[in-house]
């Protein structure tokens, strides 16, 4: 009965028959039976199939996916009156309610549906299992499996082991008073549970707990300080991870008085403080994990005394050490121990040394992410244990030693972002026979191995980008059947691509080849890539139409290459899983074809800098998850599409530089109310400026530069409220564009065509320039006080400029030129201390220029067309002028004006650069 309700896609349950010799359950595949009576005593339906790390390969999840039990559990248990083990862990019941019914198997004392699938409220009528020993609930996450009230975990009075790790317990605000009514209770779990703060004072009576996880909960320092006190107490203490929550305060010393404790983890919180030497008194410790916190160094001297470590993990702490010094430290009866040492991230420096070799024990070693020097010694040979080598993002220099080509049982090996160089040949790497991943990027070495070599290794990740590789595909790669991410970026190839390159058993994860010179046309992509793969065929000489590629890729980018013909064999093909798709900077030609339902997983698209025309098709508005668009530098007309109004997730909008034209669309600024930037420069656009633009209060670039567009600039602009106020919180919107790393923005600054990404969110930026603008330079615009260009220049303006504008502190670049503005140039402008590009000719100011040291730094053609006087211009100013300093009669005056300039100058520079460095001096932090 209970069969007839499982959905088995594996077959697992095949021997539960009463047919062809199978009448004794009791011999059925994971059922247990008491010797004696027969009685059924245990079910054990487990998923036998284990969960794989990030590298089982698609085949090897499908058929753990496919060995799970699923379906529901058929109320037939309460017949089985002495069940006293139920196990149905790691299945796929779907989300369904863990029955009632399970309630009245009173006989059991071990039930567990860990990682089961189940979801919902956890009934209440798990409190009447009296005989209850174990209980794991353990949960996935999107099982949203939840309690309200625990109140039933009273009647569990024998439970020794509890794990309800990412069960959802925001709601039970009694947990800690009801874990106290547990006396018994060795083992507890609450890793993910989102528990809910409970107020001081706090008491702990878990005396007789040996292991302890509350990690991932969000523990605020205020219930954290009496957790910490309350540990005190629980002698038998062995294991304990409080890591991932929000403690702020120093460790206390009397958690280094727990001298039964093996496993320590406090990594992932804002701990502060110096590592106190009490740490030494851990004599128990086997794992001790503080990484990624605010602690600081040096590594106290007494951790040479904890002779039973086998794993330290101090990554991401302010140790700011000689990486010798640890070692030092370490080198006694802790490296006779020790199994992993992580010091990622530390501020390490100086060298790595012959006290490597005392550390044969060691499998991990992980010192990435600091500023270690000097070679990599000889002596790592002797370190034959070693599984895990990670070097990579230091300074380390000159060439790779042979010696680690006899670390036989390496793993992993990553040396990438160093300074190394030389050869490397089959004598480092020929011998290494459990490699699985081998990253060396970013280094200068050359790759020299015979053409026939076959290595002894199935690599999985392989990074040889910034290597001369040679110019044809290294054949050798032909024999890794298992490589699932391949970066061979910027290393040399002038080869075409070949087809063995997509006949790899596993499927590409990630492959990288660009900033080569690889030619020819691009293979199709085949349909075997891993899901969410990613594919960057970019800065190459690839020529010939668009390939068909897997519907599994979720980042291509074909950028920068010879591509020609028309869009449509890769759009209108087949329905698209693509995220991110880079066509630009290619010779594609013809019209947008109006095939976008089959991408409607698009975030980023680029086609700029192609040769496409015709109109912007409307079924662009099915992209509904589209978050940036470029189109500039083709040569596309018409208006743009009402249609797009419905992509109201779009942050970057740039259709510049092409032949569009209308009025720029007022359902802009009521439809796309995300936009941070906004391009339509160098277009046919007419009319006036709709007021319903300023609607988008998280514009930071807004570029209609370089059209028709007439009337005055709208006062509203004091609504650009990302102008007005840095907002960190603009960050995340935008930071997914800039996640795609080659999608930038194009924006016009200082004169100068830039590109930004990885610093867009901080650009501030309107160019209105090349228009037929007319009216006064609006008094809101100086409430913008985070813009740090604004170009009006080549308009029809007229009036003054704002004399507040020098409370725009940010600004660095201002261009007002050929207008018909006059008056005199606002003394507030001196205040503009950023200013480094300025344009004001051919106007009609008059008057003295104010002085500041911005302003005179300027050469006196940013002046020409006015007039203006006072340095750097020619022109004297009169005797009766305002400026104090400035000589009267004869030659002398603009020689005394310009002396005043330069001192003033100097004492500015030094006045300002001590105040900035003078603390730093101090402050090494």
């Amino acid at each position: 009965m209970f069969k007839h309700d499982i959905i088995d896609g594996a077959n697992r349950l095949s021997s539960w028959s009463l047919h062809h010799g199978h009448g004794d359950c009791c011999q059925w595949d994971g059922v247990v039976c008491d010797n004696v009576t027969a009685h059924v005593l245990e079910l054990h339906l487990a998923n036998p199939r284990p969960l794989l790390d990030d590298y089982g390969s698609d085949a090897e999840n499908e058929a753990m996916e496919r060995s799970k039990l699923r379906g529901k559990i058929n109320p037939s248990l309460l017949k089985l009156t002495h069940l006293s083990y139920l196990n149905l862990s790691q299945n796929g019941f779907g989300g369904i309610p863990i029955p009632d019914f399970i309630g009245s198997i009173e006989s059991l004392r071990h039930f567990d549906l860990s990682k089961a699938g189940f979801g919902g409220l956890v009934p209440n009528q798990l409190g009447n299992l009296s005989s209850l020993e174990y209980l794991n609930l353990r949960a996935d996450i999107e099982d949203n499996l939840y309690v309200t009230d625990l109140q039933w975990l009273s009647g569990l009075s024998l439970i020794e082991h509890l794990d309800l790790s990412d069960v959802d317990l925001a709601q039970a605000s009694n947990w800690l008073q009801l874990l106290n009514t547990l006396p018994f209770l060795k083992i507890l779990y609450l890793s993910g549970c989102q528990l809910p703060q409970v107020p001081p004072p706090i008491h702990l009576n878990l005396s007789s707990l040996a292991i302890l996880d509350l990690s991932l909960n969000d523990i605020e320092n205020s219930m954290g300080g009496s957790i910490f006190h309350g540990l005190v107490n629980m002698t038998s203490l062995k294991h304990l991870d409080l890591s991932n929550n929000l403690f702020n305060s120093s460790i206390p010393e009397s958690l280094y008085s727990l001298d039964s404790l093996q496993f320590l983890n406090l990594g992932s919180n804002k701990l502060r403080g110096k590592l106190s030497s009490a740490i030494g008194n851990m004599i128990s410790a086997i794992d001790l994990d503080l990484s990624d916190n605010e602690l600081e160094g040096p590594v106290p001297i007494t951790m040479g005394n904890l002779c039973n470590l086998k794993s330290i993990v101090f990554s991401e702490l302010n140790l700011y050490q000689d990486v010798s010094t640890i070692l030092a430290v370490l080198s006694g009866c802790v490296s006779n121990q020790l199994d992993k040492l992580d010091l990622s991230g530390c501020h390490l420096s100086g060298q790595l040394t012959n006290q490597l070799r005392n550390f044969k024990s060691l499998k991990e070693l992980h010192l990435s992410r600091n500023s270690v020097s000097g070679p990599i010694p000889i002596s790592i040979v002797e370190l034959s244990s070693l599984r895990v080598l990670e070097l990579d993002q230091n300074q380390l220099k000159g060439q790779l030693p042979c010696s680690i080509g006899k670390l036989t049982n390496l793993e992993i090996l990553d040396i990438s972002t160093n300074l190394l160089e030389g050869v490397v040949s089959e004598t480092h790497i020929g011998n290494l026979p459990k490699l699985k991943v081998f990253q060396a990027s970013k280094n200068s070495f050359v790759l020299r191995v015979s053409p026939d070599w076959i290595p002894p290794f199935e690599l999985e990740l392989l990074g040889l980008r910034s290597w001369n590789v040679g110019s044809m595909f290294p054949l050798w790669l032909h024999s890794q059947k298992h490589l699932r991410n391949l970066d061979i970026s910027g290393s040399r190839i002038t080869d075409s691509i070949p087809g063995w390159l997509w006949n790899f058993s596993s499927p590409f994860q990630y492959l990288n080849l660009s900033h080569n010179q690889i030619h020819g046309q691009i293979p199709g992509i085949p349909w075997a890539m891993s899901v969410d793969s990613v594919v960057d065929l970019s800065f190459n000489l690839l020529s010939g139409p668009l390939p068909q590629i897997s519907p599994n890729v979720f980042f291509l980018d074909m950028s920068n290459n010879n591509l020609s013909g028309s869009l449509s064999p890769l759009l209108c093909y087949k329905t698209m899983g693509t995220v991110i798709l880079n066509l630009g900077e290619n010779f594609l030609s013809g019209g947008i074809p109006d095939c976008w339902l089959n991408w409607q997983n698009l975030h980023v698209i680029k086609l700029s800098n192609n040769r496409l025309n015709g109109s912007i098709p409307s079924s662009m508005e099915t992209l509904q998850s589209i978050v940036s668009l470029h189109l500039q530098k083709n040569h596309p007309s018409g208006e743009i599409p009402l249609s797009l109004n419905n992509c109201t997730d779009l942050i970057l909008l740039d259709a510049g530089e092409n032949e569009l034209h209308g009025n720029i669309p007022r359902w802009i600024g009521d439809g796309l109310r995300k936009l941070v930037v906004l391009s339509l420069r160098s277009n046919k656009f007419s009319g006036y400026i709709p007021d319903e633009l300023c609607a988008i209060g998280s514009l930071q670039v807004l570029d209609l530069a370089d059209n028709n567009l007439i009337g005055s600039i709208p006062r509203c602009v004091s609504k650009f409220r990302a102008m007005a106020k840095f907002n960190g919180s603009m960050g995340t919107a935008i930071s997914y564009v800039i996640g795609a790393g080659t999608f930038v923005a194009t924006i016009v600054m200082k004169g100068q065509m830039l590109e930004y990404s990885t610093n867009l969110n901080l650009v501030r930026s309107i160019d209105l320039s090349n228009n037929k603008l007319s009216g006064e330079i609006p008094v809101e615009v100086t409430s913008l006080f985070e813009l740090q260009a604004l170009n009006l220049s080549h308009n029809l303006l007229c009036g003054t400029i704002p004399d507040r504008i020098g409370e725009l502190r940010s600004l660095e670049s201002v261009d007002f030129s050929v207008n018909k503005l006059s008056g005199s140039i606002p003394e507030s402008m001196s205040y503009l201390t950023f200013l480094s590009h300025l344009n004001l000719s051919f106007n009609n100011f008059s008057g003295v220029i104010p002085l500041s040291t911005q302003l005179q730094s300027f050469d006196s053609s940013c002046y020409a067309g006015n007039q203006l006087c006072g340095f750097p211009v020619p022109n004297m100013c009169p005797d009766n002028g305002t400026i104090h300093g400035v000589g009267h009669g004869g030659g002398n005056g603009n020689e005394n004006e310009t002396d005043w300039f330069w001192s003033g100058l100097v004492v500015r520079f030094v006045i300002g650069f001590w105040s900035v460095f003078g603390p730093l001096m101090f402050d090494k932090r």
